[in-house]
């Protein structure tokens, strides 16, 4: 069954032939994604191999309803955006597919998330309904054997209090937080925990000026005494997740691939150390859009690793990880 082949892919050809197989569906299937192939004057028999998929514009997720299937969705994650801003929706008809997708991306770069204690500073997230990375941390939180694990709104102290405690306990320990919240915090409170796990989501949510990636970590390094920063690079359409362990170098799973595409014509892909806009395939996707054109500049690296460089306007700013260059 083709469901259970994504989430095994263990080479590249195997990853191709599973993304052709997932084009074929979803060109027939999906109805906003099989009409804008038929505008771009592509014929879906005669895409053979990978860099001839058409990628959809991710706007579409804010104007049409991107499914590939006729099963009524289980769950709608919409995107954060300021009042009176079109919100992307993601139509979710397996669950399963999202809860499979997260767990195995973090038991590969991190492990099994028993062994930590995960901690959560999302206000923005908490404060809104429809968050896909709420629905994955109350996931991981529930699979997290440490009493300490939760959320933390806007309790600073209560925060910083576990912290100390669990560093005293040398308790491997992850937090997870939007940008704005952890510079918040750290204007209050500092801390020397080197072997913690800070994970940043990205995005200013516009409570605070946008910085520069090096800038911010430099800051959030000091303030938590950490050697390096981990980031999550996700958003609303996607059912997959890209992990940092540092230095803003990002690595999919197996079932997610960034290829980038020419800024001036987006239907040519662009090879080699350049930049680009990023494209993403997310396997996981298969009952909506697996093929997306994101509005992300990033640059792709030899060994499949990236970065995300910017965007290519500063309007409409949302999502993770989402740092202005």
């Amino acid at each position: 069954m083709l469901i259970d082949s994504i989430f095994s892919i263990s080479n590249s050809d195997q990853f191709e032939q599973i993304a052709l197989d997932i084009f074929r569906f979803q060109a027939k299937n999906c109805n906003p994604y099989a009409q804008f192939i038929k505008n771009l004057g592509v014929s879906p028999e005669k895409i053979d191999c990978l860099a001839k998929i058409p990628y959809l514009p991710i706007s579409f997720f804010k104007t049409h309803k991107i499914v590939s299937t006729a099963i009524d969705p289980v769950r709608i994650f919409t995107s954060s955006g300021t009042t009176g801003q079109q919100q992307s929706r993601h139509y979710v008809t397996d669950l399963s597919l999202y809860e499979k997708s997260f767990n195995l991306a973090f038991e590969q770069f991190y492990g099994n998330p028993g062994d930590f204690c995960i901690l959560a500073l999302l206000p923005s997230y908490m404060e809104r309904e429809g968050s896909s990375l709420i629905y994955m941390v109350d996931s991981l939180l529930s699979q997290s054997k440490h009493p300490a694990s939760g959320y933390f709104l806007h309790n600073h102290q209560e925060l910083y209090e576990q912290l100390i405690a669990l560093k005293n306990a040398r308790q491997q320990t992850i937090l997870i937080g939007v940008t704005y919240a952890l510079l918040d915090f750290l204007e209050k409170y500092q801390i020397d925990f080197p072997e913690l796990i800070i994970m940043e989501t990205g995005g200013m949510k516009g409570k605070r000026k946008e910085m520069v990636r090096e800038e911010l970590h430099a800051v959030l390094k000091q303030g938590f005494g950490v050697p390096a920063i981990h980031s999550e690079y996700g958003m609303t359409e996607l059912l997959s997740q890209a992990y940092s362990l540092g230095e803003g170098i990002f690595e999919c799973p197996q079932w997610m691939k960034i290829v980038l595409r020419d800024t001036n014509d987006p239907l040519s892909l662009v090879h080699g150390n350049q930049t680009g806009g990023i494209n993403i395939i997310d396997l996981a996707n298969i009952n909506s859009c697996a093929f997306i054109a994101t509005q992300d500049l990033g640059r792709v690296y030899s060994n499949g690793t990236f970065e995300v460089l910017g965007r290519f306007d500063n309007a409409d700013i949302r999502g993770c990880n989402l740092l202005i260059q």
